[in-house]
C-alpha cells in the first residue's frame, strides 16, 4: 500500500519552496546574498538545494518534521557555499549524503 507525506512533512516542503522562490532561505545568513542570480543559470544547483533540504528534514514516527529550521540552515548553507565558494561562518562543511541525489 502507498503511504503520502504527512500534512506536516508536505507543509514543510511547501514552506520552504515559498522561501526559496521569495529569496528568504535561510534569513539572515543569505541576506544581501542574490542566490537567485546564481540559480538562473544553473538550474541543477536548486535542484540540489531542495536535495539538502529533504535531505536533512527528520521526521517523527507520526511522518512530522522535527527539525525543519535546521533543514532549511544546512540548505542555506548549500546556497552561501556556492554563491561565494566558502562557509557561512561557524557552519560545519556539507557531508556528501547532505547533497545526494536520489
Amino acid at each position: 500500500m502507498a503511504s503520502h507525506l504527512s500534512p506536516g512533512a508536505s507543509g514543510a516542503i511547501r514552506r520552504f519552496a515559498g522561501w526559496l522562490a521569495r529569496g528568504s532561505v535561510g534569513h539572515p545568513m543569505l541576506e544581501g546574498i542574490d542566490y537567485w542570480a546564481e540559480l538562473r543559470d544553473s538550474p541543477s544547483q536548486a535542484e540540489t538545494c531542495f536535495a539538502v533540504f529533504v535531505n536533512v528534514l527528520e521526521l517523527d514516527e507520526n511522518g512530522e518534521p522535527v527539525n525543519e529550521k535546521y533543514a532549511e540552515r544546512r540548505a542555506a548553507t548549500f546556497l552561501y557555499r556556492y554563491c561565494t565558494g566558502e562557509l557561512p561562518p561557524g557552519e560545519p562543511e556539507l557531508e556528501g549524503w547532505e547533497c545526494e541525489l536520489y
